[in-house]
This record gives structure tokens, C-alpha cells and sequence, in this order.
């Protein structure tokens, strides 16, 4: 229950009134553009649930039969000799076989040049791929003609796993690929690449794999249903450019959970298209957090609804939890999108809604609707906590944040607990919250 102390506040923006019903928000004189800082001790984070176990034997073994192996097809484990004529051959012939199948990579070092594992298959059945070795991806960008290295496509009902152990592909993205000299002069590389893309696929469970270091993101979903991702590590420098952990676009029913992200960008981005996306019991750090968008930024984009962000850490990351839209025509429209019980460490832009991503100053932005904030807890390090740039043409609706307390690493600093905001927001309520 609010206490006695809790006042009203009436933020009045431009000709539209807001009000806010706070617990305790300290006065803020000094709040501006975040200012990063160095990282301060740490607070310990909340324990992780259990990670699901990986769905394959506990055998080292290859399963017996419909299994097509890479190394009897010709791929040489020896991490300089490139297999990839040999992967296809391998796919192929499982992709053809009539029964049950699996696609085999057994251990060793692979260096496999960009490959496409095309469906659907025979009778419509997908071969499982189960890794047990590293996939090398080459260093020069010469070598690639499209934006992925490893693509699946039209495929359903099949699993990716590293077996018992972790299967681990590696990008190689830092001996080429970060160095272009677009990723210093904008905030996007020219060159981006994918180190794996599931497009068009549906009924997939993709587990116990670790991604490193890739040219771009690192996996990428587009035009794809009901799949569940769990038990993934996903790392790369703070300082690598555009290596997003996940990335979903135009797909439904996704599930993300139990997996540890620390790369250079988003650790897991919501593009335009995404449907019922949920994202579980990960930890997030080093990275710029979890974001839905950006969105808006090309002509005719669908819309987001239904993103929910729960039960994660996010720790010494650029933000926390962003929502960023660029301009649209017609404007897209993102809704009810809930981020609940998370815990954040010396993080510098925990909470974020942002209309105005936008660098070239003609903005039509898309609609923020329905946007619920419960049960953040933890600390940060600069003077803004909740930044709200909402658009005057298009204004924030119905956002409530409940239940957020957070600490600045430096007791009683100077300027902390900021609540920043600039335009238009109708149906703002900060319900039992200090910071």
C-alpha cells in the first residue's frame, strides 16, 4: 500500500497532462543525456534456474542409424582444410533419406566456408543436426556473397544440440570483420554477417551450442513459428561492433531461455514482425541489454505484440531494458510488451523508451502502447534511471512501471534517481517505486 509520504505529481508536457503517483522519486536538477561510467562493485545476482538437460544420449557415440556423418563424406577436422562440399553432401543425403536421420558433426575443428541447409526434405521430414566438434567460419569477408554464414531454411520439426557436450561455433569475427573501417565511422558495420539463421522454419528446439565471436549477430530468426531456444551461450568482446546475441524478426511463438549472452550489442533484439516472443532466465552481460526494436525504420513494417521479458539478470551492460523506434510510413505499432522480475548490476540506462531514435530529424514514429515494468530491482550508475522520449505526434500510452527499486552504486550521489522525459505520454502511472 502507498504510504502517507507519496505525493501526486503533475508533469505537464506541452499542452497534455500527466499524472504520475509515486512513492519516493528524490528531485533531479542535474538530468540530461546518460553519461556512462566506469564499472563499481558488483551486487551478487539471483540464482539461475536449472538449465534443461541437452536431449540427446549420454553416449559419445553416433546414433546408429539414418546418421550421416560429415567426416564420411569427405570434411577433414583439421581446422584449415574447408569442408564445406562435403557438409552439403553430407545434408543432402540426409535430407533424401527416407526414414529417421540425423546430421552428424563429429569432433574436431571444421573450417566450413557459408553454407545453406535447405528443406524441406524428403516426406517433409527434417534430419535433427547434432554437433559435437567446432565449426570454423573464415576469416576473410571476401568469402561471403550473402549476409549469413550457416542458414537453415524451410525446415520443421527437427533439433539442433551439442549432444552432451556444447557445440561450438566460432565467427572469427575479430581478425577481419570488426576492423572495417564503417563500424568506426558509423554505428553499423557495411559488412554484417550472421553466423547462423533459421529462416522459415518452425517446430525446432535448438540447444546446448555456444556462438563466438561472430561478424554480425550472432543467431538470427526470420519467418519462423514454435521454436524453443535454451541452453545457449553466446559470447563476444563489449567492444565488438553489431554482434547482437538474438536477433527475431517476423516470427511467432519463441521461446528463449536458460542461456548466458555477453556480446558488443543487444543481447537479445525484437525486430518488426515478432509475435508472442518470451525471454526466460537469461543472464545478460556485457552488451547494450535487452531490446525490443529498433522499429519503424523501413516503410510498411508489421507490428510487435506480446514480448515478455522475465526472471533475467542484466549485468554492466550500456542499458537494461530498451524499447527504440525509429520512423515509419505508416507507422508500425508495438504492444503489450512486459519486462517483470529482473534484476540488474551496475547497469547505466536501466529503463528506456525511446521515440526518437531517430538521426535524420524527420521522424514519423511508430505507437508505444501497453507497456508494463514490475519488479525491477538492482543497481546502476548514472543519473538517469527511467528515460521516457516519447513522440509529440504519436504519444506513449498506458506505461506503468510497478514495483522498481534501484540503487545508484554510489550511496546518496549527487543527481541520482532521475526520471527523465520529454513529449507526450497519456496514462503514465510509477506505482511503489524509489530510485
Amino acid at each position: 500500500m502507498m504510504t502517507s509520504s507519496m505525493r501526486n505529481i503533475a508533469v505537464f508536457i506541452a499542452l497534455f497532462h500527466v499524472s504520475i503517483v509515486v512513492a519516493t522519486v528524490p528531485p533531479c536538477q542535474t538530468c540530461g543525456s546518460p553519461n556512462l561510467s566506469p564499472p563499481a562493485p558488483e551486487a551478487a545476482p539471483p540464482e539461475l534456474a536449472p538449465i534443461p538437460p541437452a536431449d540427446s544420449p549420454e553416449t559419445n557415440k553416433a546414433p546408429n542409424d539414418g546418421v550421416f556423418d560429415v567426416t564420411e563424406h569427405g570434411a577433414v577436422a583439421d581446422g584449415g582444410t574447408e569442408s564445406s562440399s562435403a557438409f552439403s553432401a553430407a545434408w543432402n543425403a540426409a535430407c533424401d533419406h527416407p526414414g529417421n536421420s540425423t546430421f552428424y558433426i563429429p569432433e574436431g575443428r571444421f573450417l566450413v566456408g557459408p553454407i545453406s541447409f535447405p528443406g524441406p526434405c524428403y516426406n517433409n521430414r527434417s534430419p535433427n543436426i547434432e554437433i559435437r566438434g567446432t565449426i570454423l567460419a573464415p576469416i576473410s569477408l571476401s568469402a561471403f556473397q550473402s549476409s549469413n554464414w550457416i542458414a537453415f531454411k524451410n525446415l520443421q520439426g527437427f533439433t539442433v544440440t551439442g549432444g552432451t557436450e556444447t557445440a561450438k561455433l566460432d565467427g572469427q569475427g575479430a581478425a577481419e570483420a570488426w576492423k572495417q573501417s564503417s563500424c568506426e565511422k558509423s554505428e553499423r558495420c557495411k559488412k554484417l554477417i550472421t553466423s547462423i539463421d533459421f529462416i522459415n522454419v518452425s517446430y525446432a528446439t535448438i540447444s546446448s551450442i555456444s556462438l563466438s565471436n561472430s561478424k554480425g549477430f550472432h543467431l538470427g530468426l526470420h519467418g519462423s513459428n514454435n521454436i524453443n531456444i535454451y541452453n545457449v551461450n553466446i559470447t563476444a568482446p563489449r567492444d565488438s561492433p553489431n554482434t547482437d546475441g538474438i536477433h527475431v524478426s517476423h516470427s511467432s511463438n519463441i521461446n528463449i531461455s536458460s542461456s548466458r549472452i555477453g556480446v558488443g550489442d543487444d543481447c537479445v533484439s525484437i525486430g518488426p514482425g515478432s509475435n508472442n516472443i518470451s525471454i526466460f532466465n537469461v543472464q545478460c552481460g556485457p552488451g547494450h541489454g535487452i531490446s525490443v526494436g529498433s522499429l519503424g525504420k523501413y516503410k510498411n513494417e508489421k507490428d510487435v505484440v506480446g514480448i515478455s521479458v522475465w526472471n533475467c539478470t542484466i549485468k554492466g551492460t550500456q542499458n537494461g531494458i530498451r524499447v527504440k523506434t525509429w520512423p515509419g510510413a505508416p507507422a508500425s505499432k508495438a504492444s503489450n510488451l512486459t519486462f517483470e522480475d529482473i534484476f540488474m548490476i551496475n547497469v547505466s540506462n536501466p529503463i528506456v523508451i525511446d521515440q526518437e531514435y531517430c538521426p535524420s530529424h524527420s521522424c514519423k514514429t511508430s505507437e508505444l502502447t501497453d507497456i508494463f515494468i514490475r519488479n525491477i530491482s538492482g543497481t546502476y550508475n548514472t543519473k538517469s534511471v527511467v528515460t521516457l522520449l516519447c513522440s509529440s505526434e504519436v504519444p506513449c500510452e498506458n506505461v506503468q512501471l510497478v514495483n522498481v527499486s534501484l540503487k545508484h552504486v554510489v550511496p546518496n550521489s549527487p543527481g541520482q534517481g532521475c526520471l527523465s522525459m520529454k513529449g507526450f505520454i497519456h496514462g503514465l502511472q510509477v506505482i511503489n517505486s524509489s530510485f
